[in-house]
């Protein structure tokens, strides 16, 4: 009892070491943990938008159409960001909006990364023609542009936001495999998978017990840099009226339903479109601190 008492406070130790050093080298990155610092207070805004925002965003208040911001001539303190054309607070919807566009990024890289380790694990682990159909398969998506390729896709589908996480899904899904699948082949040479199989670990065991864990880092980086262009494609894909449908409040929507009014009333368009370009930005910088942090050859000596 007491040697498992010492393995399990060993382990405990072992883990807070691991995480002290992976917490080292990326706060080294100042803009990754400027980028981290913004998505928390964004997934906090995403969390808490029914007690954050000021006014329910399909409220429509027919005596304050297309107000100003606030600081503006002709603002309103009641609506900080100004209101829309119909009326409704811009501040409310941005603030709404952030939980559609990234529960979007979400389920479509849970989607592409449990997908593309299965697939990619496959691929890697049985070779031969499996690994040549998979891969064709994948070559063949990679070989239509990714926007066009979702664009096809919900036209087939049929507009909506779900359609569109299913079509955007489908075009990163090759990424994922294919970085799984090197990653697993590169791994699975070592001493270590080459002892489980001489000690009789099924393929299954090797597969996901053996050989995975030490493939995340590459695809925990994969998945957080894809996460951004999800939300830029899922934008893109609302902004052309085959996303989200009005009056749903998600980003590229929200910009869609007030382009004609980019000359009268330009912060209608503005503050969803910096919303996106902040939450890219802040999402990409964090990517590039996982990529420092877990990439052993960036670590310095």
């Amino acid at each position: 009892m007491s040697n498992n008492v010492i393995q399990d406070t060993n382990h405990q130790s072992a883990t807070r070491q691991q995480l002290a050093e992976f917490w080292f080298y990326f706060s080294e990155s100042k803009t990754a943990v400027v980028g981290l610092a913004f998505m928390v207070g964004v997934i906090l805004l995403a969390v808490f938008a029914d007690v954050v925002a000021p006014h329910d965003p399909s409220e429509q208040f027919r005596d304050f159409l297309e107000v100003p911001p606030a600081w503006s001539e002709g603002g309103s303190s009641q609506f900080l960001l100004g209101t829309d054309y119909a009326g409704r607070d811009m501040l409310s919807r941005i603030i709404h909006g952030s939980q559609l566009s990234l529960v979007a990024g979400g389920i479509v890289i849970l989607i592409c990364l449990s997908s593309g380790i299965v697939i990619g694990l496959a691929a890697a682990y049985f070779r031969g023609i499996v690994e040549t159909l998979i891969m064709r398969v994948m070559d063949t998506i990679l070989s239509v542009p990714g926007l066009l390729m979702a664009l096809v896709l919900v036209a087939i589908l049929g507009p909506g936001l779900i359609n569109a996480m299913i079509a955007i899904s489908i075009t990163y899904m090759p990424y994922f495999v294919r970085l799984t699948r090197a990653s697993a082949i590169s791994e699975g040479s070592r001493e270590y998978v080459v002892a489980s199989r001489v000690a009789g670990a099924g393929r299954l065991r090797i597969m996901f017990i053996t050989i995975l864990p030490n493939c995340m880092a590459p695809l925990i980086v994969q998945a957080t840099l894809s996460f951004s262009t999800a939300i830029l494609d899922t934008a893109a894909l609302g902004f052309l009226g085959m996303g989200a449908q009005p009056p749903q409040p998600e980003w590229g929507t929200l910009i869609a339903e007030n382009r004609d009014l980019m000359l009268s009333a330009p912060w209608t368009v503005t503050f969803p479109g910096l919303a996106i370009l902040l939450a890219v930005l802040a999402i990409n910088l964090l990517g590039d601190g996982l990529r420092d942090a877990l990439d052993p050859r960036l670590k310095r000596s």
